[in-house]
């Protein structure tokens, strides 16, 4: 008697590689990240702690203690962007979301413009990043303080020792970034424990060592000369460089299981996260600081609070959560602008796109991509040397590029949906429904304002010691260059017949 057997059923790895096979794309990263990793990866891409001990200064030092009122207000203009990214990484759960979403929307030049300006916001942000061990490992051990006896980043000694440190740490997250994403998933989450262990002891140190009551957020005393409309405004920029990178989940979305489902909770999750620690953060500091007037709050920040509230030991070990919190944030920047790379290479929209696109058989990671943003961001950093008020610049001018390519997703996002871009929604997936519209407009009114305040050429954001008039107006000059140097690119390399007619959803394979 003959029998039959069924075929077996599908994995969900099996689902989740013929969904992006429906896309055009052959599954060639490892997927191997579930939830807490997703959520790792856009929580240690924003890192509280990382930029806040960076940035808690320049808030307070415009804004005095009512600058606490910028984080709220942030967090709900960034939440609108991130609620149309969720939506977004339901729909195309696609790596390189930035370029991949903004290509669907508004079409292939738009799109790489949007990839375009991402990738160089990554890089800068990545070396950014990688200098904050200047202000946390000198003060745990002056071993670390190699390079000169002042650890203070606006010195020539401290600025040098920051480039040396920020380089040894990009060689690392490099040398993990090609090994393969389970060793970065593992390591970025034992490091994002760590991180959200630290940020809840130091809340806690901070409100169990009060000097002063909640009302203390409506104190504006402390801020600088002029309209205080102004100075809120400027100390809002603290907030704007922090809640960013919330979109990282979506970016690993080929690396991810069911990343239909995961990616935009993740995304929600970590911004959401990260915002509830951080106001918290910022409220115990301002709470339990030892003296709001005597100029430390503005200049060692959070530092300043948490090694006047702890002894030696315990105070150091908390420092070495926030030099914990500033590798995994490399690393997660790092993977997240690889993969943009890899992505768009992928599509041959890169110079040198074969090799960028390549992926190692073993590893399951673009090598390449990886080696060349390590690459970069130590070059930036030797711009640094002996002058961190250059560097100071370039961190800021690259936010405003992050923030003009969220808006080249949610502009052309808005006048697709418009024009009826939910008739074929699947139920199933996370979706505004009628909110939609709104939710999107206030997004994008919400990025315009941001990126026009960043970008804004004030003399004491871009040149507060003195400097040329092209550092204070370093913000719009980088766009413009970035823009110029852009058009050549796609001209010479990416304006090419190839895969300009696609359909909406489907891409070109490599």
């Amino acid at each position: 008697m003959a029998t039959t057997t069924s075929p077996p059923a599908p994995t969900d790895l099996t689902k989740d590689s013929a969904d992006l096979e429906s896309f055009g794309y052959q599954p060639v990263l490892h997927r191997k990240l579930g939830r807490y990793a997703s959520f790792a990866a856009g929580f240690s891409f924003v890192s509280i702690l990382t930029t806040i001990f960076q940035f808690f200064g320049l808030g307070y030092s415009f804004g005095g203690a009512a600058f606490f009122w910028t984080w709220p207000i942030v967090f709900a203009g960034q939440l609108l962007v991130a609620l149309n990214f969720a939506e977004l990484a339901a729909r195309y759960p696609i790596s390189g979301c930035i370029y991949q979403w903004s290509r669907r929307l508004g079409g292939e030049i738009v799109g790489w413009f949007a990839g375009w300006m991402m990738v160089i916001a990554q890089v800068v942000t990545a070396a950014a990043a990688a200098i904050a061990l200047q202000v946390v490992l000198p003060s745990i051990w002056s071993g670390f303080q190699i390079i000169g006896e002042d650890s203070a980043l606006t010195s020539s000694s401290g600025a040098s020792n920051a480039v040396l440190l920020g380089s040894i740490l990009l060689v690392v997250t490099t040398t993990i970034n090609v090994i393969g994403i389970d060793l970065m998933a593992k390591i970025n989450s034992i490091g994002v424990t760590v991180e959200i262990i630290g940020v809840a002891a130091i809340i806690a140190l901070f409100f169990v060592n009060t000097e002063r009551g909640p009302g203390v957020v409506f104190e504006t005393d402390q801020a600088a000369p002029g309209p205080y409309w102004s100075a809120f405004l400027i100390s809002g920029l603290m907030a704007a460089y922090v809640m960013v990178g919330f979109d990282s989940a979506g970016e690993l979305s080929e690396e991810t299981k069911n990343p239909r489902t995961v990616a935009p909770r993740t995304i929600l999750t970590a911004l959401s996260v990260s915002a509830l620690g951080g106001g918290l953060l910022l409220l115990g500091a301002l709470m339990a600081a030892p003296s709001l007037t005597d100029g430390s709050l503005a200049t060692e920040g959070l530092a300043y609070v948490l090694t006047a509230k702890l002894d030696s030991a315990p105070g150091k070990i908390l420092l070495g959560c926030v030099a914990v919190a500033i590798m995994v944030c490399t690393l997660a920047i790092q993977t997240a602008g690889s993969r943009l790379m890899f992505s768009m290479a992928r599509d041959g929209k890169l110079p040198f796109a074969k090799q960028l696109a390549a992926v190692h058989p073993r590893y399951g990671t673009p090598m390449l991509p990886a080696i060349v943003i390590g690459v970069l961001g130590i070059g930036l950093l030797v711009l640094n040397l002996g002058n961190g008020a250059i560097f100071a610049t370039l961190a800021s001018v690259c936010i405003v590029s992050l923030y003009l390519a969220y808006l080249l997703v949610t502009v052309p996002l808005l006048i697709r949906r418009i024009k009826g871009w939910d008739d074929e929604a699947d139920p199933s997936l996370f979706s505004l429904g009628r909110f939609g519209i709104p939710i999107n407009a206030l997004a994008v009114v919400w990025g315009i304002g941001m990126a026009i305040n960043l970008a804004w050429p004030r003399a004491e954001v871009y040149i507060p010691s003195g400097g040329g008039w092209w550092m204070q107006w370093a913000a719009p000059l980088f766009v413009l260059v970035v823009i110029a140097v852009g058009l050549v690119v796609h001209r010479l390399v990416v304006a090419k017949p190839r895969g300009a007619d696609m359909p909406e959803a489907v891409a070109q394979p490599a």
